[in-house]
């Protein structure tokens, strides 16, 4: 996430927000049996044969792709982290499991394919400005076979604009004596979440802000056709039909 007019933008540091301090306050929302859910969600929705191709991109620190290869996937995780990638690798020789790890860019990405499937999980997409974005879209399209499926789940549009206030939003995550603070504003011009984090872990406090596109699906789905993607679906979580106040948007694009 990444907070924008270029200015703005030029000032986020990926570093600042995905490192030991993401783990640490996310990790108790992500527990084994939602990932495990999350997971069984993706096989069901893409309903590829075992033996299948995905790339996970960005894979984080391996939750989803670790378990699609459990399930019997072949899978290749890249994510620009390498704290992240290091903690993949371990849990992949815990599990028992073989996940093809790469550090790199969406933008550029080090894999060729081709795969039966992309996936972009947790609102993993929208980082950068929409040029950039719809970069990845291309480089999403280009290592899929003909035929290959893009999965796409982040925040939906309309149903996040629907419960936001006008005024700042604060969430605070604390975990024992430690405590993240984000305070969330959104910009309806630039259609952008933009988020000012304040950590205060173990008597240090650290700043960072980011900030993510959230597209419209009218957006969504020029931004794919223009991609090269023929069909495009667009459901909330747990396939249901998407309402204007859904919170979650599962976008699925076929190559």
């Amino acid at each position: 996430m990444r907070a924008y007019g270029i200015e703005v933008m030029d000032s986020f540091d990926p570093d600042d927000t995905f490192n030991d301090d993401y783990l640490w306050f996310y990790e108790p929302t992500l527990t084994d049996d939602r990932s495990r859910r999350e997971a069984s969600e993706i096989a069901e929705i893409l309903a590829l044969p075992s033996g299948a191709s995905i790339l996970d991109a960005p894979c984080g620190h391996g939750r989803i792709s670790n378990l699609l290869a459990a399930d019997g996937f072949e899978v290749t995780g890249v994510d620009r982290t390498a704290l992240f990638l290091d903690k993949a690798k371990k849990d992949a020789e815990r599990l028992g499991v073989e996940v093809d790890y790469y550090q790199g860019d969406l933008r550029a990405l080090p894999v060729s394919g081709p795969f039966d499937a992309v996936v972009c999980w947790f609102t993993s997409f929208g980082y950068f400005d929409d040029d950039d974005n719809r970069l990845v879209l291309r480089r999403f399209a280009d290592v899929l076979r003909p035929g290959g499926a893009l999965l796409v789940e982040t925040m939906h549009h309309d149903g996040f604009v629907r419960g936001f206030t006008s005024a700042p939003a604060a969430i605070v995550t604390e975990r024992g004596d430690d405590s993240m603070t984000d305070v969330t504003t959104f910009d309806p011009v630039s259609g952008r979440v933009e988020t000012e984090r304040t950590v205060r872990r173990g008597g240090q406090v650290r700043r960072s802000r980011h900030s993510v596109r959230l597209p419209t699906v009218p957006e969504f789905d020029e931004w794919l056709q223009t991609a090269g993607f023929s069909a495009r679906t667009y459901s909330e979580r747990g396939g249901g039909a998407l309402r204007f106040d859904s919170g979650r948007l599962v976008v699925v694009a076929t190559r």
